[in-house]
Order: structure tokens, then C-alpha cells, then sequence
């Protein structure tokens, strides 16, 4: 077992990553004691390395640890890359202060991208949650992973794309799949298997090409491309207008009788940008709890 301290050069809510990822019921975390179990593949391999949140927000520490030395710097890589220790969330915070935001952001600092333990993970979870109240997305991706995937230590990690494409349709219908839900999961994993769709690779391009590649693929739109990009590859600057709750919280937000239009939250989100997933996770945050 190896442990390494880490502190953070800029204000960072370790807490809010931990509320995050408590929605989703497969995640294994204790908010009151500021860990969070993350499942990380390497090779084949399954490793648990867990996070601990020693400091504050203003004054941001953490203890990584786990119990492979030879992959010590490779899963140290992943945290340091799932986390984004390197981004600068007060030069963010700034930006917003001059906005119309500013209260928004005042009363929620140090927010980051909480992104998804792996980028296949995300894109399942994301194509299973759409269109669906939060509560039932999640009993489905949970049944999906307690189904497929496999357990370590208590720690639940996602099936690999090879044992989703051998998958039957009806092994999903029987979770409560839609027909069509089952075929974009099982079908989306079998491209990823053949080579048709690299996700790494695709990770590594443009915000523009990624939306462009990913809805070519059938049951993914623009909501399913935006949130992968933002939180699986961890975008800064995604904005999806459809979401529910972002209309919900502008509403709250400016006050407003009915939802906003899509004209009107182009031209507020105009000044948000270049971080305009911050402004679209803060705005989740304000109606969260």
C-alpha cells in the first residue's frame, strides 16, 4: 500500500465532488469522513485507489492511495487527470465575478468539473440516463453494472465493451430497457469493439468534432454528446441548453415566470464563455440542495 500527498495550487470543493458522485449508488464514498473509493483501469486490470479530502476548500490538500506499486505513477496520472488538479478554478471564479452570474458563483466557489471514472463508463451512463427522471436513471445503470460489470473490495466497476456487445437486447429488456435503449447501449458497445469508434482518440479532438463524430452514432444526440464531453473528457466549455434543471435553475435564478427560451440563454450565456460547463454545473448546484 503506497500513500502521496497532494495539495492543490488553486481553491477547489472536494466536498461537492463527494456530493456529486453520491448520487450515483454504485459509488463507494463516505462524505462525512472526505474519501471516495475510484475504480481505475489499467491494462486489463482492476485497481481501487482511494481519494481523501484533508484540507478545505480554500486551502485544498489530498491523501491518494493504493496497493499497486509498479502502476503507482499510472494511477496517479488518472487521479491527477479525473480530478483536474491543474486547472485553475480561481482564474474561473474571476471571470464569473464580472458576469451575470457573479451571486451565483459567490455563493458556490471552488466548483469543478466532477467528471466520470472512465470515458466508456460515461458515455453508457449518459446514453442510459437520457430522457429519464434522475431517480429511475439510476436504478437502470445501476442494474446495468450489478448485471455486467464486476465488484472488487466492495468497489463496482463497469462492464468492458467486449462483454456489453456479446450482450443479448433481451438481457437488457429484461432491466427495464427500452428495446431501443438496449440496442444504443449494446449497439454503441460493438462499434467501440470493432474499432469504429475510439473513444480515446475521440478525446482528443475538438469540442466541434467530438459533437460531430458522436451523433453520428445511433442514440446519441447533442444532450448525450455534451454531457460526455463534459463529464467524461472534462470540456470547459459546454453549455446544453436542453437540460432540464439548467432551464429550471435560470428560471429560479433570474426569476422568471416560465423556463427561458433558447434565444435567451444564448445571449446570457454569451459573456459565460470560455467556461461555460462551470456556469453549467454551478447552475445544477444552486437547485441541488
Amino acid at each position: 500500500m503506497w500513500k502521496e500527498k497532494f495539495k492543490a495550487h488553486t481553491f477547489y470543493d472536494f466536498d461537492y465532488t463527494l456530493l456529486r458522485w453520491a448520487f450515483d449508488p454504485l459509488t463507494r464514498l463516505n462524505r462525512e469522513e472526505r474519501w471516495v473509493d475510484v475504480p481505475v483501469k489499467l491494462g486489463g486490470n482492476h485497481h481501487i485507489v482511494r481519494v481523501q479530502g484533508l484540507g478545505t476548500t480554500a486551502d485544498p490538500s489530498f491523501e491518494v492511495s493504493s496497493d499497486s506499486e509498479e502502476e503507482k505513477e499510472s494511477l496517479l496520472s488518472h487521479i491527477s487527470d479525473l480530478f483536474q488538479w491543474d486547472t485553475d478554478i480561481e482564474k474561473v471564479h474571476d471571470h464569473f465575478l464580472d458576469t451575470s452570474l457573479k451571486t451565483m458563483f459567490q455563493a458556490h466557489p471552488g466548483t469543478p468539473i466532477v467528471k466520470d471514472f472512465h470515458l466508456y463508463d460515461c458515455l453508457m451512463k449518459v446514453i442510459i440516463h437520457q430522457q429519464l427522471n434522475m431517480k429511475f436513471a439510476y436504478t437502470l445503470s445501476t442494474r446495468f453494472v450489478e448485471t455486467l460489470g464486476t465488484k472488487k473490495e466492495g468497489v463496482w466497476f463497469y462492464p468492458d465493451p467486449e462483454t456489453v456487445a456479446e450482450t443479448s437486447y433481451e438481457t437488457l429488456r429484461e432491466l427495464q430497457f427500452s428495446q431501443r435503449k438496449a440496442e444504443y447501449v449494446i449497439d454503441t458497445s460493438r462499434l467501440i469493439v470493432d474499432g469504429k469508434l475510439d473513444l480515446a482518440a475521440l478525446a482528443n479532438e475538438s469540442d466541434k468534432e467530438i459533437m460531430k463524430q458522436l451523433v453520428k452514432v445511433r442514440g446519441v444526440g447533442p444532450w448525450t454528446a455534451e454531457n460526455w464531453m463534459m463529464f467524461g473528457v472534462g470540456r470547459p466549455n459546454l453549455f446544453p441548453k436542453a437540460d432540464i434543471g439548467i432551464q429550471n435553475a435560470l428560471k429560479l435564478y433570474f426569476n422568471l415566470e416560465t423556463k427561458p427560451t433558447y434565444e435567451q440563454m444564448e445571449n446570457w450565456s454569451k459573456e459565460w464563455e470560455p467556461y461555460l460547463s462551470y456556469a453549467s454545473l454551478t447552475l445544477w448546484r444552486s437547485i441541488e440542495g
